[in-house]
């Protein structure tokens, strides 16, 4: 299978999406802060000295989505219409679950967006609480849907 941000040579490209038809675009991610059952409860109970942990970490996610092509290389600015993140306490992990959707119409999709979200939003949530877990976990960031373009509908198993 060829990769498509290399060119004949080898050399990284930005790939061309100029041909691409218009269509919308949805890619959904997770990725899980796994933490002490302690710091779950300081972030549950909205005492952590920093504040809101989930609030904070949900608009650091929309801001990494809208970043995604200022932070990796070879991604296209896209015009993004929606992200959204749902941040959910886990007490079998645990700690703290992260969602994120993004939607476009466009030529090229948002697994990139999605899942720079979700690690924004989970490296908010480390920096917030460090002060009380210093060992939490960053951890299965991974994409669950993408559906639109070409290659059609993803889901992960």
């Amino acid at each position: 299978m060829a990769l498509s941000h290399f060119d004949g040579k080898g050399d990284a490209h930005m790939v061309d999406v100029s041909e691409k038809a218009v269509t919308a675009r949805l890619a959904v991610a997770e990725g899980f802060v796994r933490m002490a059952p302690e710091t779950l409860a300081l972030i549950s109970s909205g005492e952590a000295k920093k504040g809101d942990v989930a609030g904070i970490a949900r608009l650091a996610g929309i801001m990494g989505a809208k970043k995604t092509s200022d932070l990796i290389p070879l991604c296209h600015p896209l015009p993004i219409t929606k992200v959204a993140l749902e941040i959910t306490p886990d007490e079998a992990l645990p700690g703290l679950r992260i969602e994120a959707t993004v939607k476009t119409s466009g030529q090229t999709g948002v697994e990139m967006e999605a899942l720079t979200a979700v690690s924004t939003a989970a490296l908010t949530v480390y920096d917030m609480v460090k002060a009380a877990d210093k060992a939490m976990e960053i951890t299965a960031i991974r994409l669950l849907l993408k559906d639109g373009g070409k290659s059609g509908r993803f889901e992960a198993q």
